[in-house]
């Protein structure tokens, strides 16, 4: 919640009702009420040529498993911290600003080529540090490939997949009626991959190139950004000589009831810049800024 701001009648359990809204944006859930029917995608490429020798540089002062994943969800964080109004979600045909960061991402379920994907949900803070997010994100991907393979979504789908075909429609039916009115229980929102800030999928490490993702219009996921495999190119340098550079192509679709196209792409090229300069994810932001009310 924003500093100094109380729970008010019209709150959900992940954020606060955005009542500051101008007229046409509070319209946009009535106008557009899937969100499916408001998708926006941006496709962009990043240059990692010096990204990956930075990597390769904490790799070796002790963060072992740091890749391109963290990164980007350590830029996005960053991004949020500075541009909040892009961690909103539509729910019950209202805006909300969501209270933390939630973080969904695709990963193998153990250390096998060929083992199958899951999803998990990795909570993190404004304030979070390239090295908070590693830590976040490692603990998580442990927790599961450590266990039974399974996260807590893996568990609930599994108990209720062998339900008759008229019982999960109706059992769909009212977890969508209640997830309108806010009466999701806690701990169903918690490990649902389709409740949460940002999703993310490493394509590359499939070897193919970053998928456009759609996004579900179940729960209230309002971003999703998947980056493909590296590839390469030579170009010319300043001095006129040919080098080999890195680039890695990302895509986002997102839902555009969330903000302003101003507010989306001042936010699209904030996190570019961090991407880019990834030393300054190393310290903690300045200060964080909170949404309107």
């Amino acid at each position: 919640m924003a500093k100094g701001y109380g729970k008010r009648m019209g709150d959900r359990k992940e954020g606060r009702r955005l009542r500051g809204l101008n007229a046409s944006a509070a319209l946009l859930p009535y106008v557009m009420r899937r969100r499916s029917d408001a998708c926006n995608s941006y496709d962009d490429t990043l240059e990692v040529t010096e990204i990956e020798q930075w990597l390769l540089q904490k790799r070796a002062e002790g963060s072992r498993g740091l890749n391109l994943t963290h990164l980007m969800v350590a830029a996005y964080v960053r991004t949020v911290s500075m541009r909040p109004g892009v961690n909103r979600f539509v729910s019950g045909s209202r805006v909300f600003a969501r209270s933390g960061i939630q973080v969904v991402l695709r990963i193998p379920r153990g250390m096998d080529s060929d083992a199958p994907w899951t999803s998990i949900k990795v909570s993190c803070s404004p304030t979070d540090t390239i090295y908070d997010v590693y830590r976040r994100v490692s603990d998580a991907v442990d927790e599961v490939q450590a266990g039974t393979g399974e996260s807590a979504y893996d568990r609930l789908a599994a108990s209720v997949a062998r339900l008759p075909r008229g019982a999960l429609r109706f059992l769909f039916f009212l977890l969508r009626w209640l997830d309108y009115h806010d009466w999701l229980p806690q701990s169903l929102l918690d490990a649902s991959p389709y409740h949460g800030s940002l999703s993310i999928c490493d394509t590359g490490s499939l070897g193919i190139e970053p998928v456009t993702h759609h996004i579900y219009d179940f729960g209230n996921l309002p971003v999703y950004l998947s980056f493909g495999a590296k590839h390469r190119r030579y170009e010319y340098d300043r001095e006129g000589q040919l080098v080999e550079r890195h680039f890695v192509d990302y895509r986002i679709t997102s839902d555009e009831r969330i903000a302003d196209g101003s507010t989306c792409a001042d936010a699209l090229k904030c996190m570019k810049y961090f991407l880019k300069n990834p030393q300054l994810l190393e310290q903690p932001p300045e200060t964080v800024e909170d949404d309107i009310n």
